[in-house]
């Protein structure tokens, strides 16, 4: 049984990365609303990546014999002005997501509570990439914001990403 310190929280990253699903959804969206079948796509491989984050999470603490509680997910936003704008929303969200996880480690490390120590270890480790994709994102769409081409070709290679089942559920059955 986890702390109910920890449970609280964890209970609170499962809502946060529900919501950053509804945001990724909501930009995926406004993507495709755009024409940039490319971004949705890759909007839509993160809006998949973040639910199985938060099943991740369910599955842990079910698995300590918590409860998990859902609650109401917040509003998001719905409309951005360009690709690179959404790019430069998701570094910031995900640096917020990073600080949380941050958190989480800092609970179980007081708690003394390695297996939630080991199993948010990969969780520090996602959000090292979730950081670095979004800013090679904006890297890129930075670096072709006036250039029509340019956009035409990276939206084209966006649209081969293709979604992978995250680590801990790879060997798992939902």
């Amino acid at each position: 049984m986890v702390s109910n310190k920890l449970h609280e929280a964890l209970n609170a990253q499962i809502n946060a990365e529900l919501w950053s699903a509804y945001l990724y959804l909501s930009m995926s969206l406004d993507a495709e609303n755009k024409g940039l079948k490319g971004v949705a796509n890759w909007f839509h491989v993160q809006f998949k990546e973040e639910q199985d984050h938060a099943r991740i999470l369910m599955n842990y603490l079910l698995s300590r014999n918590g409860e998990v509680k859902l609650t109401p997910i917040a509003e998001v936003r719905t409309s951005w002005k360009s690709a690179l704008e959404m790019f430069k929303d998701t570094l910031e969200h995900e640096k917020k997501v990073t600080a949380m996880i941050h958190d989480l480690t800092v609970i179980a490390d007081g708690d003394k509570d390695y297996a939630s120590m080991n199993m948010l270890a990969w969780f520090v480790d996602e959000q090292v990439e979730e950081e670095e994709n979004a800013r090679e994102m904006i890297a890129a769409f930075d670096a072709v914001e006036d250039n029509k081409f340019g956009l035409y070709m990276l939206d084209k290679e966006l649209a081969a990403r293709t979604y992978q089942v995250p680590g801990p559920l790879a060997n798992k059955e939902d």
